[in-house]
This record gives structure tokens, C-alpha cells and sequence, in this order.
């Protein structure tokens, strides 16, 4: 995977565009990457989810485990989808089991500027930016070129 290089901007005007570029990233992955994901509320990162999911033969409903912390998926590889808006210190991260999932599969991490400093160097950085209502900046860290 590598340090966080190969900078991907892509521009999506649709949820469906969103969910597509994500599709195409998953075909790219090995089954233990860790994503995480940064962009504020609407931005996009659950459908980008879906997106990855389908792209991993996942045909499961794809929600935001706000409230359930880590929503775990079964296809190519497994797919384990956290939320961490809750999330504040080590201890909260601690208590997810988060560290038990690294390597198990791919980890795709929505709200990750709130354990930024956990995270380890070896990962793929996806950042979503609300452009417009429709429109959406997507910018791709560390994975291979699309």
C-alpha cells in the first residue's frame, strides 16, 4: 500500500457517481486495507460505503452504524464499517475492539478525525468534500490508481 501517496481527485455529482468511484477502489483492494473516511455530515460517506460494499460482492442494505459502532459485512472479504462520531479518547477506541479487527479485513472508517491519532501510517485516506448540494470532491490517499 505504501506511505499515503498517489493523490486521486474525483468529482461526483450523484450519490450513484459517488457510490461508482468507490466500486472501482474496491476492485484495487487485498482484503486488509484500513479506509478512513473524513468529511462532515451529508457529505457522502455512506453511500461511498455502499459503493465499496457492492464493489466487494456485499448485496446487503449498507447503513451507518451510528448507533451500533461496526456494521460487519461478508463478501470478497469482510468488511467491517465503523462510526466514530462518538468516539473521543483512546479508551472510548479501546472498548470498540477496534484493534481486534486490524488485519481481519477491510475496515472502512466514517467520522476518523475523531481517532486521527490512532490510526496507524498504513492506511487509505478517502476525504469527501460538500462542493454543492449535488456535487462532491472526492479525494483518494494511498490507494492504487483507480
Amino acid at each position: 500500500m505504501g506511505k499515503k501517496t498517489n493523490l486521486q481527485t474525483f468529482y461526483s455529482q450523484s450519490e450513484q457517481q459517488t457510490e461508482q468511484i468507490a466500486e472501482k477502489l474496491a476492485h484495487t483492494l487485498q482484503g486488509t486495507e484500513m479506509i478512513a473516511m473524513f468529511g462532515g455530515l451529508g457529505a457522502g460517506k455512506t453511500a461511498f460505503t455502499r459503493g465499496l460494499a457492492r464493489g466487494l460482492g456485499i448485496d446487503d442494505g449498507v447503513s451507518s452504524p451510528t448507533f451500533a459502532l461496526v456494521h460487519e459485512y461478508e463478501g470478497r472479504y469482510m468488511l467491517y464499517h465503523f462510526d466514530m462520531y462518538r468516539i473521543g479518547s483512546y479508551d472510548d477506541l479501546y472498548s470498540t475492539g477496534f484493534f481486534d479487527y486490524q488485519g481481519q479485513g477491510v475496515m472502512i472508517i466514517e467520522w476518523s478525525e475523531n481517532i486521527e491519532p490512532f490510526l496507524p501510517e498504513e492506511r487509505i485516506n478517502i476525504t469527501i468534500k460538500r462542493i454543492s448540494d449535488n456535487e462532491r470532491e472526492i479525494i483518494i490517499e494511498g490507494a492504487e490508481k483507480l
